[in-house]
């Protein structure tokens, strides 16, 4: 079982373009790091968004609109099924 050792004589040979990748990738990780803080204490210094009283009102008509509309939609849905499987049924027996 042998050891490998990192000493003095240890060796790292890299061409031109991976160097150049290595500074590249690790220069664009830099960059949207401090873009990131930026956007941070951009976002700190923000107001807050208001939301108004009729608003909040409309937006909650409309899901729960949508809501009853869906369940409407399923009702159907299920009817539907409901004749397409006796249609079936009743074309096997035919049969």
């Amino acid at each position: 079982m042998s050891k490998n050792y990192i000493n003095e004589n240890f060796q790292i040979t890299l061409d031109l373009k991976t160097i150049a990748l290595l500074i590249v990738g690790i220069s664009s990780v830099i960059g949207m790091y401090f873009a990131l803080q930026k956007d941070i204490e951009e976002a700190k210094v923000l107001p807050e968004p208001v939301l108004s009283r009729s608003e909040f009102d409309m937006k909650d008509e409309n899901i729960r609109d949508r809501i009853l509309t869906t369940q409407e939609d399923i009702k159907e849905i299920k009817d539907e099924l409901k004749k397409i499987r006796e249609q079936l049924m009743y074309q096997k027996t035919a049969d």
